[in-house]
Order: C-alpha cells, then structure tokens, then sequence
C-alpha cells in the first residue's frame, strides 16, 4: 500500500490538471480566448491525466496497476511537454493548424464534436497566441505540465520503493 505523500502527490497530478482545464474554459468562454487545436489537444492530454491519476488512487493496493496508471500520468505530462512546445515553437507560426496532429486527433476523436464548449477548435495556433502576465499561454502549460511530470514521477518512484504489502 503507498503512503500519504504519494496519494497526495495522485491528488496534487488530478487537482492541478482539472484545474488547468477549468482555467482554459473561462479563459475561452468569459475572456474571448478561442483555443486552437493545440489548445484543444492539451485539454485532452490534462483530462487523462486526471483520470489516470483519480485511478491510481483508486488502485492503491493494486500495485501493478497503481504504478502502471502512475507512468501513465508521468508519459501524458511528456506528451503535454511536447504539445505545449510545438504550439509554441511551430504551430503559433502556421497560418492554419489544420491537418496537423492536434487538429487530425481532435477530429478523429469526435470529442470536437461531442463537446464542443470544451474541444471545439475555434481559432488558428497564430489567432490564438495570448500572453498572461507577460508569458504565452502555451508556456504556462508547458511548466504545468512539467511539475506535473516531476510530481508523477516522484510518486512512481515512492510507489516502487514501498515495501510490498503481504496478505496471509
């Protein structure tokens, strides 16, 4: 069974992601920020994240599949890593984001379609290119999603070094 600061760290990983989720919803509904398909694609990637962290919770004493869902956590906050760069570095620099990976997995998914309030695609990365407090919006993302890799995988190495519990 794992210890309080790993549920902690889960809780910490789920929190934050639902969070960032919630934030970027008021920011494209109350502030008039239309996300773009990079925008959209790391709404997605913080929901997994959340969901996988909310399972490894659950799981605490299913060590295999804590720590499996654990790693899941700590690769989609790569996956966030990446996404927030590329947003970055190349898509905020396109004059469409259409057909890129992001746009193509968002419409392949049809959660653009099912949830449009929340994964519709409403804007260029370029159109959507925002600054909050001086920092683009994607780098916000970019250090959340690497805290949240840190904290994830901190928590999968506290969960392989806690001693194996015994049912007799």
């Amino acid at each position: 069974m794992t210890s309080a600061p790993t549920d902690r760290q889960l809780v910490f990983v789920a929190v934050a992601s639902l969070l960032a989720v919630a934030i970027a919803l008021v920011s494209q509904h109350l502030y008039d920020m239309p996300p773009c398909a990079y925008c959209v694609f790391q709404r997605v990637v913080y929901v997994a994240m959340a969901v996988s962290a909310i399972l490894a919770l659950l799981l605490r004493r299913v060590r295999p599949a804590q720590m499996a869902l654990t790693g899941l956590a700590f690769v989609l906050s790569l996956v966030g890593i990446w996404a927030a760069w590329y947003q970055h570095s190349v898509a905020q620099h396109l004059l469409s984001c259409d057909m890129t990976f992001a746009d193509r997995f968002m419409t392949k998914s049809g959660l653009d379609e099912a949830l449009p309030s929340v994964f519709g695609i409403y804007a260029s990365c370029m159109d959507a290119a925002v600054d909050v407090f001086g920092v683009k919006y994607e780098i916000w993302s970019l250090a959340l999603f690497a805290t949240l890799g840190v904290v994830s995988l901190m928590a999968l190495i506290r969960q392989s070094r806690a001693p194996a519990r015994r049912y007799v």
